[in-house]
């Protein structure tokens, strides 16, 4: 069944998601004033000398290179015949540390769980609202933007979140910044204006101390500029332009569309890394894999809706995604791409559902809860011969004669450079 059907136009993720912006901080120290710095027009910037290679501060010392990132497997070839592993990607648009502190708690959930995940940062949550003019959104005016910006104290606490989680082998992509939907919003941006965002979403990042004033806090322990690799676009619009955008910036991925439950493709160059659709208990249709999706579908666009229908609502989260990724583990083993915010809609409901799946399915034999990059990076490893078969696999369904028969014929050796080729003789 199309996917067009199947979602019966409850695609479109409203500007309703800012209620996932940092509203929860309030400190603010007065440390920030001063000119700041504006993202830029084209990329900028040099690496200081490392000091005895333990870490090489980047521009104002807000990044540094500090060597490779930790606690990444090596990605490997399949074996001929070898039944692939499961997938599943959670991942966490505009993620930032707030009040709720969603964001700690899910860094632990995933330790718990032997699991890494994805973190879309907004890059106006690197932004005290007293420097808000800095941020140039493509047709608007300066300094404006749909989920506001941030406070010292939030920068700080969001800082220290990313670097304990990049340390810990999670992926830092982008949410861009302003989270601007509709008409007038991303799906109306040139490929110009894409580059322009992400330039800025960029520069946010890198020039932290310079905006707040922070000068002697330790950095983020990643180069930005090789990190960012993926992203997903707010509301998922504008897709077509930001990919000719991305590609021409050196990205791998997006993951702002909407596909079944199938193996990943690229388009245009880049991994097409969609969320999915999943069985949605109790309906004749099937369900975007994000929290907002669930809840539109329950609440409407209230997003504290009957407190008698909380649990319920959760469960029915919790049983959809759990059904979609049996579908997927017992049939065509196609990765599990999962979208969520930090939020606290219907008493929370969604973020107890999320914590359910991941403790119930990272924990299983031949499952890998990674992130988009350690998707790819595999992806990547993999021979495209074998990769387009198990593409001819539709949803749910395994290979007729089993997976020893299905990958039977020896892959093609990975390309010298490729991630899972062989190791280079002494």
């Amino acid at each position: 069944m199309a996917a067009t059907h199947r979602i019966a136009a409850r695609t479109v993720i409203a500007a309703a998601v800012c209620a996932a912006s940092l509203a929860g901080c309030a400190i603010d120290s007065g440390t920030g004033s001063g000119q700041g710095t504006r993202g830029p027009q084209k990329e900028k910037g040099e690496a200081a000398p490392a000091p005895k290679n333990a870490v090489r501060l980047i521009g104002d010392g807000s990044t540094a290179y500090t060597g490779a990132q930790p606690h990444l497997p090596r990605p490997e070839r399949l074996k001929p015949g070898q039944k692939p592993p499961q997938f599943v990607v959670f991942s966490w648009d505009g993620a930032g540390e707030d009040s709720q502190k969603l964001f700690s708690h899910f860094r632990e959930v995933a330790k718990e769980n032997n699991a890494t995940m994805t973190y879309f940062l907004s890059g106006v949550y690197m932004l005290p609202e007293e420097k808000r003019d800095l941020y140039r959104a493509p047709q608007h005016s300066p300094g404006r933007s749909d989920i506001g910006f941030n406070d010292e104290q939030g920068i700080a606490d969001t800082v220290e979140q990313l670097r304990l989680a990049w340390l810990e082998g999670n992926e830092i992509g982008t949410h861009f910044n302003g989270h601007f939907c509709g008409p007038g919003g991303v799906g109306d941006w040139s490929v110009g204006e894409w580059k322009a965002e992400i330039r800025q979403a960029k520069q946010f990042v890198k020039t932290w101390k310079t905006n707040t004033g922070s000068r002697n806090a330790a950095p983020l322990p990643f180069d930005y500029d090789k990190e960012l690799i993926g992203a997903r676009t707010p509301c998922l619009e504008g897709q077509e332009n930001f990919v000719k955008a991305a590609g021409d910036m050196g990205f791998r991925y997006d993951s702002s569309g909407v596909n079944n439950q199938v193996w990943p493709e690229k388009k245009h160059g880049l991994w097409d890394v969609s969320m999915q659709l999943v069985p949605f208990p109790g309906h004749t249709f099937e369900q975007l894999t994000m929290d907002y999706n669930f809840m539109v579908n329950q609440s409407g666009t209230t997003t504290q809706g009957d407190p008698a229908k909380h649990e319920f609502w959760g469960d029915q989260m919790r049983d959809g995604l759990l059904q979609g990724f049996q579908r997927a583990y017992d049939g065509n083993r196609a990765p599990l791409i999962i979208g969520n915010h930090f939020e606290s809609w219907n008493g929370g409901t969604y973020m107890r559902a999320v914590e359910e799946v991941v403790e119930k399915v990272c924990t299983k034999d031949e499952v890998r809860c990674v992130s988009f990059r350690q998707l790819v990076d595999w992806l990547d490893a993999q021979d495209p011969k074998v990769l387009k078969k198990l593409r001819t696999l539709d949803v749910g369904e395994a290979p007729k004669k089993g997976w020893a028969s299905f990958l039977s014929a020896d892959p093609a050796p990975a390309p010298k450079g490729v991630p899972g080729a062989p190791a280079a003789k002494p």
